[in-house]
């Protein structure tokens, strides 16, 4: 497929990038600085900026769908939506964060006091992105949460997934290496099993 990735040098998008590319789909790379996207066959690296809604639009016309990596804290989901809207490209898939996932009815993970101050803003923007798409019915939308700790690590293919509850192993452990939640967005991509709707990934 013909795909556009916005955010491909961040640190989920570069490994989506890497899958991407793995499985032989073209990317146009959507980044502020072009010159950092790694030189690959497939790969066209695009200079855009996530708040001119009409200039990324074009960039986003023609594709057959559109992935999000950036920061919800460093974009304005507004414009970011409308631009995709306008684009004319329906399918939408959004890196999501783990904060707006439930730990126990009614009480999402970024609620709790555990909960890491510093990452806050960026998970509640994030869960407020979510309640945007909800109402989006214009777009064949996804968006994938990882678990609570996601880092680099290795690509095993073997994980869970799940829909809107925290996952955690047998230890309580809440966790996915960046590389699986890159395959399990691609395999989203492939094979859309959860159209209009959140999921999670998670071992």
């Amino acid at each position: 497929m013909n795909i556009a990735l916005i955010g491909a040098t961040g640190f989920i998008g570069s490994r989506l990038l890497a899958e991407l590319g793995r499985r032989d789909h073209q990317v146009t790379a959507i980044v502020r600085n072009p010159e950092k996207v790694p030189a690959s066959a497939g790969v066209t690296a695009r200079k855009g900026d996530v708040f001119d809604r009409d200039a990324l639009a074009t960039l986003l016309a023609g594709h057959d769908a559109v992935i999000s990596a950036v920061h919800f804290s460093a974009s304005d989901p507004a414009v970011l939506l409308a631009a995709v809207k306008q684009s004319g490209v329906k399918r939408y898939l959004v890196v999501g964060g783990a904060g707006s996932l439930e730990v126990a009815p009614g009480v999402k993970l970024f609620d709790t006091r555990e909960f890491p101050a510093i990452y806050l803003d960026e998970a509640r923007k994030g869960g407020a992105y979510l309640e945007l798409l909800k109402a989006e019915t214009a777009l064949d939308w996804s968006f994938l949460s990882p678990s609570a700790l996601i880092e680099p690590g290795a690509r095993t293919g073997k994980f869970r997934l799940g829909k809107d509850q925290l996952l955690a192993d047998a230890n309580g452990r809440s966790a996915i290496s960046a590389e699986d939640y890159a395959v399990a967005l691609v395999d989203e991509l492939e094979k859309p099993a959860h159209s209009r709707q959140r999921f999670t990934v998670g071992y």
